[in-house]
Parts: structure tokens; sequence; C-alpha cells
């Protein structure tokens, strides 16, 4: 039998060019920063520990710095033009003083004359910390610090001793802390009386106090919270502390580096809060991606060098595009025109970028000095099941059944979280009228100040500046304005009385609105004074600008803002994420299959806090009360988070099943196979996710609760429903068209996943 002939091909004889410079495959970059890192370990580690402490102590003796923060749309353009003329809107308290026993009234009983005249003592002595302080005794009683002409109730049960809290609005919550302590120190002498405190200083103390030690309670039951989760996964303690240790030294990186920022954008009481929160779910993600495949490779017999290696290739390069697609939906943020937004996503786009950058470097160094050692301190009855990653048998039982039957599966998941996703087309946005929990003293006392002495809304401010705001013409264009609040009456749009404070280059013109301040009469008040009625009487005089301003119209700008940026934001977010992920996965369905799949979550976050918080369930379960809709800045934020953050699982998923599919599986198979050798890292870092989200919704604001059940539903959905259903089930359905990439794009980098 003849043997069969093997073709043999044409040779070359190399050149000169070929025998000094042979051909070498060049590592992705990922690997040689992680190459580069485990080589030089000690340099790695000691060098991040400088970096950290230098910015540390750069940012301790830089020194925060408070820069003020506007409004949008014409109300901060309003507050813009009083912070250029120097002008500080001083915060009027007032000082409830009432008998408790029946009868009692303020003209009868001296013991509620004597603590007005302790009261008003008293904040007349403090240096600086109250201002313009009137009292309903002597002469005082005509004319009050927020304008009222009496200061003693009808029925004359109750008196006030009103102030002023001077200063820039962002200090001033801090600054009446002297004169509540007078106040109470007096209530103190005075049991039989009330004695009380309220007013929008006290308010925003009250806020600040609240959420201050809300998030110190959250600080110190996140940490423990998350170690425990971290040793049940790991099941040994250096293992688990590695990612609280990249967590932490990436929040105070970022927090030094807000320090800074701080000197020239405006930085929230509440930014630093959202860092740790969003640095502490980041940093130990990433670390929980990176450590559990390298321990992995370990398990399957490759030495720590070649775990490294292939742990940088694959978890590596996942950590980097998530955290990219993170840093890209945080960066809309800046697009709102919302002024606090923009500390807040610098802080959170730096502990990103921090994070992403220590799982890159400072992480193999760290993992290569340790080396086995990593997984000492072993936990009974942990330790030696958690050593090497298995296989999810639930999930992979799961996967197989999808892939079986996509359409019936995927159907069924897909109605059931549209229907969760249905309540959020009729979500109204809205401003509440008060954030506190109604238990607050501080509210309780606005509240009997309300009673007592009944008044309408905070009127409209209408700033006017320019060469001619102090001019004749303006004489007449404010008496137009009187002539037309006096026809309307006081149940028009506007009313009188219409008051003017003259500055030094400018006015403010005082004109009340109806409504209840923020409703829909009071909005439509706003939008007549704007377009209408200013118009037709400043709108004649030359040479001056005006804006208005004041608690309806930020609260309706703003609120517009959001509303107009949301469509912006989210084109820019998903074109972006859109054109990273193509780059990553070199495909075109992938990428698409991914950002529908993302918004399929983010709606069914929607629809959640849309049931809880907008249609008033489970209020006493959370212990909040509903005022009728979302408050505006939540879903544009929710988004951006939830785009940014859900990526984590699928860019992490898709890189397993991209890997398995590149090594010559189908698609079906290399489905199974991502999901469920991904099952176990992805379950634990959503725990971990969600656990320190829901500790948001036990804090007393119900911002926070709102945006910490939305954030952790949204999170859970996606890492169960999304992850295990949804996602296999439309790339069973796609086939092998899930890798279609067109000619045109081939010049995109990453052909093969370069594995072992």
């Amino acid at each position: 039998m003849s043997q069969p002939q093997v073709p043999v091909l044409p040779q070359t004889r190399p050149t000169s060019h070929d025998r000094h410079h042979p051909p070498r495959h060049r590592a992705p970059f990922v690997e040689r920063i992680a190459g580069w890192s485990a080589r030089h370990r000690k340099t790695a580690v000691f060098g991040w520990i400088v970096l950290v402490a230098v910015v540390f102590v750069g940012g301790q003796a830089l020194g925060a710095k408070t820069q003020p923060a506007y409004s949008a749309g014409q109300a901060g353009q309003a507050e813009q033009a009083l912070h250029r003329l120097g002008v500080v809107v001083p915060a009027v308290e007032d000082v409830l003083i009432q008998s408790r026993a029946p009868g009692h009234t303020f003209a009868s009983d001296p013991e509620m004359r004597q603590a007005a005249h302790q009261v008003a003592s008293a904040l007349a002595a403090l240096p600086g910390a109250a201002a313009h302080v009137s009292s309903p005794l002597g002469n005082h009683a005509l004319v009050s610090a927020n304008g009222r002409t009496a200061l003693v109730s009808a029925n004359g049960r109750t008196a006030l001793v009103t102030f002023d809290v001077p200063g820039p609005a962002a200090d001033q919550a801090t600054a009446v802390a002297p004169a509540q302590r007078a106040v109470a120190a007096i209530q103190a002498r005075h049991p039989g009386l009330r004695i009380a405190e309220g007013g929008d200083a006290s308010y925003g103390a009250a806020i600040n106090s609240l959420l201050g030690s809300g998030f110190r309670q959250a600080e110190a039951t996140s940490v423990p919270i998350t170690l425990v989760l971290l040793l049940v996964v790991f099941g040994a303690l250096i293992a688990a502390g590695i990612p609280l240790l990249l967590a932490a030294t990436s929040v105070m990186t970022a927090l030094s580096l807000l320090t800074v920022v701080s000197h020239w954008l405006p930085v929230g009481s509440s930014t630093s809060e959202v860092v740790l929160i969003i640095g502490m779910a980041v940093g130990v993600d990433y670390s929980l991606f990176y450590l559990r495949r390298e321990r992995e490779e370990r398990a399957a017999g490759h030495d720590t060098r070649e775990a490294l290696r292939i742990a940088a290739a694959t978890s590596g390069r996942a950590i980097l595009v998530s955290g990219l697609t993170v840093m890209i939906a945080l960066s809309g943020l800046f697009m709102t025109g919302y002024d606090v937004f923009s500390g807040i996503a610098i802080g959170t786009i730096a502990v990103v970028g921090v994070a992403v950058f220590g799982s890159l470097t400072v992480l193999p160094a760290l993992l290569s000095w340790l080396g086995k050692w990593s997984d000492r301190g072993r936990i009974p009855f942990l330790g030696r099941r958690r050593t090497a990653a298995r296989p999810s048998r639930a999930w992979a039982a799961l996967a197989r059944q999808v892939v079986r039957r996509p359409a019936i599966y995927g159907g069924v998941a897909a109605i059931a979280l549209l229907a969760l996703a249905a309540p959020a087309l009729g979500m109204r946005i809205g401003s509440p009228t008060v954030d506190l929990p109604a238990s607050s003293p501080v509210l309780q006392t606005i509240d009997r100040v309300g009673q007592a002495f009944p008044q309408t809304p905070s009127p409209a401010e209408v700033v006017v500046t320019g060469t001619n705001a102090t001019g004749p013409g303006m004489v007449g264009a404010i008496s137009a304005l009187r002539s037309r609040a006096a026809a309307d009456g006081p149940r028009g749009p506007i009313h009188e009385p219409v008051t003017v404070t003259p500055l030094s280059h400018g006015m403010i013109i005082n004109v009340p609105l109806a409504g209840n301040g923020g409703d829909t009469a009071s909005n439509n008040a706003l939008l007549t004074l704007r377009d209408q009625v200013l118009p037709a009487t400043l709108g004649h005089v030359r040479g001056i600008s005006y804006a208005v301003t004041g608690d309806t119209a930020q609260n309706y700008d703003d609120t517009a803002a959001m509303h107009s940026a949301t469509p912006v934001v989210v084109a820019f977010v998903v074109l972006l994420a859109f054109l990273l992920l193509v780059v990553a996965f070199r495909s075109i369905a992938i990428p698409l299959v991914s950002i529908a799949l993302n918004l399929l979550s983010v709606g069914a976050g929607y629809g959640l806090i849309t049931l809880i918080f907008q249609d008033g369930r489970l209020q006493g379960l959370l212990g909040y009360t509903s005022f009728g809709a979302i408050i505006n800045w939540i879903p544009l934020f929710m988004f951006v988070l939830l785009f940014g953050l859900s990526m984590d699982y699928h860019v992490f998923i898709l890189s397993r099943i991209r890997e398995l599919r590149s090594r010559g599986a189908s698609t079906r198979d290399a489905l199974v196979g991502g999901i469920s050798s991904s099952a176990g890292v992805v379950t634990s870092a959503a725990v971990i996710m969600v656990a320190v989200f829901s500790i948001l919704a036990t804090l007393p604001i119900v911002d926070t609760k709102t945006l910490g059940i939305g954030l952790a539903g949204a999170v859970l959905i996606d890492a169960t429903v999304v992850r295990g259903i949804l996602l296999p089930a439309a790339m069973s359905l796609l086939g092998e068209r899930c890798w279609y990439l067109p000619r045109w794009l081939s010049w995109l980098p990453g052909r093969r996943v370069p594995i072992g």
C-alpha cells in the first residue's frame, strides 16, 4: 500500500533581519503591567503605599474648601448674580415659646415674657452667630427678621423670637450651633415652657446630623459585613483581607484627591459618603475577580507566576473594561448642569480609576509576594472547600435549560421584568417639602410655628442687576408690577405684598406666588411671572438684567434640568459604552445585547422605587412618609450608577464566555461553561454589593432610602434573572451571530484571548 503523499511547502531562507531580530509575541498591555508588578513586587507595593500616603498628606495640608453650588437654570443665574454682588442671604430662624399649661398667654404669663427676654439677650450676645434679633417685647414687636408684623400669635399662646444666621448658605448649618446651644440652655431653665428653635439653618443642621450619623453607622456596618462575606467566599483570613485593603486605600486616595478638587468645584457634604459606598463596592469586586481567578489557576496546577499571568490576561482585562465603562457612565453626571453632581462625578470617577489602577498593579505584586501565603488563616469548615473555585452545578443546570429553550425561558423572564418596570411609566418627579422624618424635633417646631402663624410660602425673588438697576425707569416698572399683583388679587398667580430690597448695584424684588410653594399652582405662577409679568414690566427697562430664584424656582429649575438632561446623558453613556464594548469583544451583537439587558434591569429598578416610594408602600416598615413622587435627581443618578456597576458582571461573564469560545467551544457550550465557571465570583460580588447598598435603606432620609432600595434591587435582578436567564437566552437565539464583526472593523485589536 502506498503511503499518502505529504505536500512539501516551499521554504524560504531566513534573511539577515530575521536572524538578528526573531519574531516575538508582544503581550497585551494589562498582562505586561501585571508582569512588571510581579517582577518588581517590592517597588509596586511600597510605591502604592507611598502614593496613598503622599496624596493623603497633600490633601490634609491643602485642606478642603467650600465652593458655592448653584441651582440649575434661571434660579442658578440669579444666585450667581447675588454672589458676584457679594450679597449673602441670611437664614431666618424662629425660637418658639409656648406654655405647656392650658390657657396661658404671653400677656398673662410672666415666665413666657421672661423667657423671651432671656432668649433675645442670649442671641444678641453671641459673637457673630446671630443678627437682627427681634422679640415680642418693647419696640421690636413691629419688625421681625423675617418680615412678620407680629411676633405673638392671634390667640396669644405662642410667641416668637426671630433672628438671622449670617454667612454663606453652605456654612449656616454649622454657624447656627451656638444659637441652638443657647436656646437649649434656656429651655432647661424653664421646664414649664416649650422653647425650641426652627428654621432653614437648624433644618440644614438636622439633615447634616442625620446623614452624618447614618453614614457613620453605614461605614461601621458595611466593613464587618463585607469582611464576613469575603471570609465565606475565600475561607481564609489573608485572602479576605486583600480586597478590603485595596478598597480602603482606594477610597482614602480618592477622598484626598477630592479635597484638592474642592478648591475649584463644589463638593457637597454627602459626596464623601457616596465615594465611600462606590469605592467599597468596586474595590472589593475588582479584587474579588482577580483573586478568585488567580486561586483557580493555582488550583489547576499552575505556579504563582503563570497563575498571575493568566489572571491578568483574563480577569485583569475584564476589570479594565468594566472600570472604563463605569467611569464613562459616571462622566455623564457632568452633562446635567447640576452643580452638586460635579463633585460626586469627580469623586466616584477617581475612586473607580484608583481601584482599577490598584487592581492591575499592586494586587498582582501583592499576590506574587504572598504566593501560597494568601491561603493562610483558613477558617474551619470553609478553608479547604474554598481554596479552589469550582463551576456551579446549579447555575450550569439552569444555563443548560435556558440554552435548550431560550425563547420560552427568555420570554417569561423578559415579561416579568417588563411588568416590574411598567410602574415607572407613571413615575412623577418632584421635590419633597421636607426631607426629615416626622419625629424630628426641628420639623415639629417648624410645624408648630406654621400653625400659630399661618403664612404663604417663600416668595419668588427677582434679582435685578445692571447699570440702570437703580435708575428712574425701575420706579415705573415696580409700580406696574405691584399693580398687576393687586389686580390679580389673593387668588391670582402673583399677589401682594410686593417688596423691594435695595442692593449696592441692584435690587431684590420679592413676589408672593400662589400655591404651597411646590405644587402645580406654584409652578404655573412662577411661569406666569417669568414669561408674562416680568417681560411686560421690567422687560421695558433698558440696561438691566433680571432672573428669578427662590424655593419654588430652585425646585422647578432643578427638576426641569434633570428632565432635559436625561436623554442627552443616556445617549452619551450608551454610545460610549457601545463603542468600548465593540472594541473589547470584537462584536456588534454582544454590546447591543448587554446594553439592552442593562437598560431592562435599570427599568426594573425604576419600577421598584415607583411602587415603594411614590405609591407609598412599605412606609411603616422602611420608616418614611411618601410625598407622591420620586425626588428629582434620583432617576438620572440611579441610571448612571446602575449602568456602570451592572457592566461589572456583564463584562466578567462575557469575558469567560468569549474565552471558552476562542478555545473552540460552540456558543451554547461557551454560555454554559462561562456562566457556571463565573457563578461563584459573580454571586459573591453581587451579594457584597447588594449588602452595601441595602445599608442605605436603613438611613433616616428618604433620598438615601430610595437610592439604596433602587440600587440593591436592580443589582440583585441583574445578577440573577439577567445573568442566569436573559443573557444566555439572548445569546442562544443569536447563536454564532453573537461574534459577528463587519470587515471594515477587522482592524480592531484583540483577535484572540491571550491565555495559557
